[in-house]
């Protein structure tokens, strides 16, 4: 298996596979309701849906920095505005997340071997951007995980 290969790998198994950390993102995503995602933890947390965003976000900029080699920020933000909730905003916001991750799976393979060693800009090398949005992804999987549970079962 190349280090591409890998790469692909592991960013398809925290979005829809069988992580080693535990359930997907989409798995965990996948019976939240538009009242869950909507919800906001405390005056200062982030929701279900602001995390939804703010991984879509990331996850597209990724997918540019690989296609186009430099740094930026995401075009709409760190952390999206969330829309008005409706079953409708709730279902593109996660069918633009899916979208974002496909774009990145497309980039990986598309940009091969030699772009992984590379800098984007005078950051991090192609490959330690990857592994690190694969890491961004299941750490923020888990605060949805947590944020469902709280939202289900209430405090401990």
């Amino acid at each position: 298996m190349t280090e591409v290969e890998r790469i692909v790998r592991e960013l398809e198994h925290a979005h829809s596979g069988s992580p080693w950390h535990g359930p997907s993102r989409t798995s965990v995503l996948s019976d939240v309701t538009v009242e869950e995602a909507a919800r906001h933890p405390s005056r200062n947390g982030n929701g279900i849906w602001a995390l939804v965003q703010h991984m879509r976000a990331w996850t597209g900029e990724v997918a540019r920095r690989v296609r186009e080699g430099d740094p930026g920020e995401p075009a709409d933000g760190d952390f999206p505005a969330v829309p008005a909730p409706s079953e409708r905003a709730w279902r593109e916001s996660l069918d633009a997340l899916e979208q974002a991750h496909r774009e990145v799976i497309a980039a990986v393979r598309d940009a091969g071997p030699a772009r992984l060693d590379e800098r984007i800009g005078s950051g991090a090398t192609c490959r330690v951007m990857l592994h690190g949005l694969a890491q961004h992804d299941a750490y923020h999987t888990g605060q949805i995980a947590i944020l469902k549970r709280l939202y289900r079962d209430g405090p401990a």
